[in-house]
């Protein structure tokens, strides 16, 4: 599925909650629920995304050309949040991550749920995730 696909999917099920703010906050701890349990020997200062307020780890690695994040996070909305770019960007090209326009937190309306804090934590694991796939871009670049 595409960036765009993924973007649309989460925008129709934000959709369903008809800016319910109580379920809309309970989907997103829901979804953090749902993420792959991270290692804890993967929880390391090196991984810590740097500009949050909660602790939120992030790691990727590139495979077959295309990027694999695992992420955790010590609070459930916070690891909703890191889950939903963790679905929109995980099994992408790197150039793909790189050029994505990520429109979906405007639609669902997302400043409304989460405060100034959070959107700059969630701003700092956007910029992480496109810090590693600038990496990956390259590495396959000098590969190539």
């Amino acid at each position: 599925m595409s960036i765009t696909e993924t973007q649309d999917e989460i925008v129709g099920e934000f959709g369903l909650l008809d800016g319910d703010m109580e379920m809309t906050v309970f989907y997103l701890m829901e979804l953090g629920q749902k993420l792959p349990e991270m290692p804890g020997s993967m929880k390391t200062e090196d991984n810590v995304v740097q500009g949050c307020q909660s602790k939120v780890w992030l790691t990727a690695r590139l495979e077959n050309g295309t990027v694999h994040f695992m992420a955790d996070s010590n609070t459930a909305i916070t690891k909703g949040l890191v889950s939903l770019l963790i679905r929109i960007f995980e099994g992408q090209r790197p150039e793909d991550i790189l050029a994505a326009d990520l429109y979906f937190m405007k639609k669902i309306g997302m400043e409304r749920f989460i405060g100034t804090q959070r959107s700059n934590g969630f701003a700092a694991m956007i910029r992480q995730i496109k810090l590693y796939a600038f990496a990956f871009k390259t590495q396959l670049e000098v590969k190539s």
